[in-house]
C-alpha cells in the first residue's frame, strides 16, 4: 500500500526481515514454548496460595470496582511518589514504557498471526497507522530506557541504602539489567534495520532508532554490514525477551503480576482491624507456613524488596532487630525452601527459627510499613499471627505477662483495684455524671492511663473540665469500665482481648447513650473498627468468656464513635467552648498519634484546636501519615527493649532541630495518653527537660479557656504540678 505523502513508497516494515521462513518457524516454536513455561509457572504460583489457610475477609467483593481502583493506583504510581519523587517518576517511566511496548508487541502479533494469517485480511501495519505506531513506541520506549537508567544509577552508583538488604540477590540484578538491555537492544535492532534499508524517509518518526542508525553510520557501519549483523542482533534481542518472559513466574519479575493481584485483594481496613481467630481450640496461628492465609502468602510474593517499609520503620531506626521487609522475605524464603524439600523449623522462636521472638517484640504496630508499601502488603496481619503464636507458647517478656495478669485479674493494665478507676474525679470541683444511672449524649471511655497514671490523670481532669464548661451531656462508667484490649491484641493475646471486649460491651449496653467518645486513639480505633467485627455468639460456649452478648455489637454503626478531639472541635464550632480571640503565647508543635492519624485519617481536628488557642503551630517534617511513632504501640509501652535511641527521644530531637521554629518550640502537644507517657519518659532520658514541655492537647485547651476567664481548672494544686513519674 502506498501513500501520496510518502511519494509512492510503501510505509511499513517487514517484521521478519532477513530472518527467513526457517527462522520464523523457530521463532514461533520458541514463542509457544516460552508462553507455556510462563503460564505453568503462574498457575503453580497461584496454586501454592491455595494451600494457605482461608482468609477471614472477603477479598473479592465488588471485583470490578476493586480492579478499577487498583488499576488507578498502579497506573498513577500514586504511592510511589510519597517520600520519593524521583523514585515515583522513575517507576512511572518504566511502567508506562513497559506497558506501551507490551501493547505494541501484542498489536503486532495480532496483525501478523490473526488478522493477516488466520483471517486473510490485508495488514493494517502500514501507512498512517504504522507511522503513529512507530512514533509512540519510540517515545515511550525512550522513557522506559531512561527510567531503567535512573534505576541502575540509584542502585549501583548512588547505592541507595534501602535498595540493599540481606535478601538482595541475582533476581534484583536480573530484573533491572534484563529490562535495560531489552530496551536498549530494541533500539539497536531498529537502528541497524533503518541503516540496512537505506534510511527510508518515513522512518524519521522512529527518532531514537534513526539516531542510533546515524551513530552506527558515523562509527563506520555501512548498509551491507548492517544487513550482515542484523539477524544476529535480532535473534539476541528475541532470545533475551523469551528468557525474561519465561523467568517471570520464577523470579522477581513475578511482582508485576503478584503486586497487582495484591492491590486488588487488599483490605481497605487492614491494620485498623485485625483478623479474628475461630472459636476452635485446635486452631494454630503460626506453627507452619500453611497456617498463614493465602493473602499473607501472596503478600510475600508481592514484595519488590524496595525497602520503603524499612526506611520508615521506627523500630529499625531505633536499632531494634526488626526490618519489616526482611520478615516478609524471610517467610517467603522459608516457604520456598520447604517447597524445594527443605527442613521444617519453628516459624517464630528463640534460636533456630525463621523469625526470632525479639524481632516480633520490636514491632510497635504503628502501620508505617503498610502506609509506605506501594503494593499494599499487610505486614501487621502476618506480624500479629506470629505474636499470637508466641503468646500461645508463653514466649513473651515477663513484663507483658504481668500486664496480661493484671488485665485478667483486675480488668486494667496497672493491676489496680477497679474501685480506684474513677478516683481521678475526686479532685474536680464538679461531679462527673455516672452513665450507668443517667441518660447521656456521650458515653466517655476514659481508658487505663487517664484513670490510673498520675501524669495522665491531669489530661482526664482537663478534658472533664472542658466538657463541663461546654455543658456537654457526658458520663463515664466509673468502676464498670475495663481495659479495651487494643494493645494486648496486637501483642497476640486474642482471647483476653475478646474477654475484655465482651465485658465492656455488656457495660455499654446497660447504659443509655448516643455516642461514644474516647480519650485514647487506641481505644477509638478498637471501638470504631474492631469491636463491630466480632461475632461474640461464636464464643458463647467458651468458659473463659464470661459475658452474654448475642451476635455482633454496633455492626451497623448505630453508635457513633469519636476521639475527644473531634467532639471538642464540634463544641468549639458550636460556640460552647469560646476559644475565639484566645491568644496563648506559645510556640508549639503537634505529634500525630499513629492510631488517630495513620490508622483513622484524623489530622485536622487536633490542629484546628491547637490553632484555636492562638498558639503558633509549627509542623515537624514527619507529620500526618508520615508521622514517627512514639514507641509505645504494640506493647512497647510495657517492654524494656535495647535500642540505640528511643523513638520518643528521636522525635523530640526532631521537634527542636528540624521544625521551622527549631529550638524556639516550647511545647510538644500530644493527643494520646500513651504518647504522653512515652514522651515524658523520652524527655528525661534524652536530656530534653530544660528545652521542651510535653502537654496534652486537652490541657492546652483548658489553659486557653481559663486564660479567657470563662472556666476554672480543677481545684487541686496537683493539676498545675510538674510530672512526677
Amino acid at each position: 500500500m502506498t501513500y501520496p505523502l510518502q511519494g509512492g513508497t510503501e510505509v511499513t516494515r517487514e517484521t521478519f526481515w532477513l530472518i527467513g521462513p526457517v527462522g520464523e518457524l523457530v521463532f514461533y516454536y520458541l514463542a509457544v514454548l516460552t508462553i507455556a513455561v510462563f503460564l505453568w509457572g503462574v498457575y503453580d504460583r497461584f496454586a501454592r496460595y491455595a494451600r494457605g489457610s482461608a482468609d477471614p475477609f472477603d477479598r473479592l467483593s465488588d471485583l470490578p470496582g476493586r480492579i478499577a481502583r487498583s488499576a488507578k493506583a498502579v497506573g498513577s504510581n500514586e504511592k510511589l511518589f510519597d517520600r520519593d519523587f524521583v523514585g515515583g517518576v522513575m517507576h512511572a517511566f518504566i511502567l508506562w514504557g513497559f506497558l506501551t511496548l507490551l501493547i505494541g508487541t501484542t498489536i503486532l502479533a495480532i496483525d501478523m498471526d490473526i488478522w493477516t494469517k488466520a483471517l486473510g485480511q490485508p495488514s493494517f501495519f502500514v501507512g498512517d497507522f504504522y507511522l503513529s505506531y512507530s512514533l509512540v513506541m519510540d517515545a515511550m520506549g525512550l522513557l522506559f530506557v531512561v527510567g531503567l537508567g535512573v534505576a541502575l544509577y540509584r542502585r549501583y552508583v548512588v547505592n541507595k541504602e534501602r535498595l540493599w538488604g540481606k535478601h538482595t540477590d541475582w533476581e534484583d540484578a536480573f530484573l533491572v539489567w534484563t529490562l535495560f538491555f531489552l530496551g536498549v537492544g530494541g533500539y539497536l535492532v531498529e537502528g541497524i534495520r533503518i541503516l540496512g534499508t537505506g534510511f527510508p524517509d518515513f522512518e524519521t518518526v522512529s527518532f531514537v532508532g534513526w539516531f542510533v542508525a546515524d551513530v552506527l553510520r558515523v562509527a563506520g557501519m555501512d548498509e551491507a554490514m548492517a544487513r550482515a549483523v542484523y539477524p544476529l542482533t535480532w535473534w539476541s534481542h528475541a532470545l533475551l525477551a523469551f528468557v525474561f518472559i519465561a523467568a517471570v513466574p520464577y523470579a522477581k519479575p513475578f511482582h508485576m503480576i503478584s503486586s497487582f493481584a495484591n492491590v486488588v485483594t487488599h483490605d481497605e481496613m487492614a491494620g485498623q482491624r485485625l483478623p479474628g481467630i475461630p472459636a476452635d481450640f485446635e486452631h494454630t496461628n503460626a506453627e507452619s507456613i500453611d497456617d498463614f492465609t493465602w493473602k499473607e502468602l501472596l503478600d510475600q510474593d508481592a514484595c519488590t524488596k524496595c525497602g520503603r517499609c524499612s526506611s520508615v520503620c521506627p523500630a529499625k531506626a531505633s536499632g531494634r532487630p526488626l526490618d519489616p521487609r526482611d520478615v516478609i522475605l524471610d517467610l517467603k524464603a522459608y516457604r520456598e525452601s520447604l517447597d524445594a524439600g527443605g527442613e521444617e523449623r519453628p516459624i517464630v522462636a528463640d534460636g533456630g527459627s525463621v523469625i526470632d521472638t525479639e524481632t516480633m517484640e520490636s514491632c510497635m504496630a504503628c502501620m508505617a510499613c503498610m502506609d509506605a508499601c506501594p503494593v499494599d502488603i499487610e505486614h501487621l496481619n502476618s506480624f500479629t499471627r506470629m505474636n499470637r503464636q508466641m503468646t500461645d507458647e508463653g514466649a513473651i517478656k515477663p513484663s507483658m505477662q504481668e500486664v496480661f495478669q493484671n488485665v485478667m485479674q483486675k480488668g486494667n493494665t496497672f493491676g489496680d483495684p477497679a474501685r480506684k478507676r474513677a478516683d481521678w474525679t475526686d479532685d474536680l470541683d464538679f461531679e462527673v455524671t455516672d452513665a450507668r444511672e443517667e441518660t447521656v449524649e456521650y458515653l466517655w471511655y476514659v481508658g487505663d492511663y487517664p484513670s490510673f497514671d498520675d501524669r495522665n490523670k491531669r489530661v482526664a481532669r482537663s478534658l472533664a473540665t472542658l466538657f463541663e464548661h461546654a455543658d456537654a451531656s457526658v458520663g463515664i462508667l466509673y468502676d464498670d469500665e475495663v481495659y479495651d484490649g487494643n494493645d494486648i491484641r496486637r501483642v497476640g493475646e486474642e482471647f483476653l482481648y475478646l474477654e475484655q471486649a465482651g465485658t465492656l460491651i455488656e457495660s455499654f449496653e446497660a447504659c443509655d447513650f448516643e455516642k461514644l467518645v474516647c480519650t485514647d486513639p487506641h481505644s477509638y480505633n478498637t471501638f470504631k473498627n474492631e469491636y463491630p467485627e466480632v461475632d461474640f455468639e461464636e464464643f458463647a460456649d467458651d468458659p473463659m468468656m464470661d459475658f452474654d452478648i448475642e451476635g455482633f455489637w454496633n455492626a451497623e454503626g448505630e453508635v457513633e464513635v469519636y476521639h475527644y478531639t473531634q467532639v471538642v472541635q464540634e463544641l468549639v464550632a458550636e460556640g460552647r467552648l469560646p476559644l475565639s480571640g484566645t491568644e496563648l503565647d506559645y510556640t508549639v508543635t503537634y505529634h500525630d498519634p499513629c492510631h488517630l492519624g495513620r490508622y483513622n485519617d484524623e489530622y485536622e481536628a487536633p490542629r484546628d484546636l491547637v490553632r484555636a488557642t492562638g498558639c503558633a503551630l509549627h509542623e515537624m517534617p514527619r507529620n500526618r501519615a508520615n508521622s514517627f511513632c512514639c514507641g509505645g504501640g504494640g506493647g512497647g509501652l510495657w517492654m524494656d527493649l535495647e535500642e540505640d535511641t528511643k523513638p520518643s527521644e528521636e522525635r523530640l530531637r526532631e521537634a527542636l532541630e528540624d521544625t521551622d521554629a527549631g529550638a524556639s518550640v516550647e511545647k510538644f502537644v500530644v493527643a494520646c495518653p500513651m504518647c504522653l507517657t512515652m514522651y515524658e519518659d523520652g524527655r528525661k532520658t534524652g536530656g530534653f527537660e530544660e528545652h521542651i514541655e510535653i502537654v496534652g492537647l486537652s490541657e492546652l485547651l483548658a489553659e486557653a479557656v481559663e486564660a479567657g476567664g470563662t472556666a476554672a481548672q480543677p481545684s487541686t494544686s496537683e493539676s498545675a504540678a510538674p510530672a512526677d513519674d
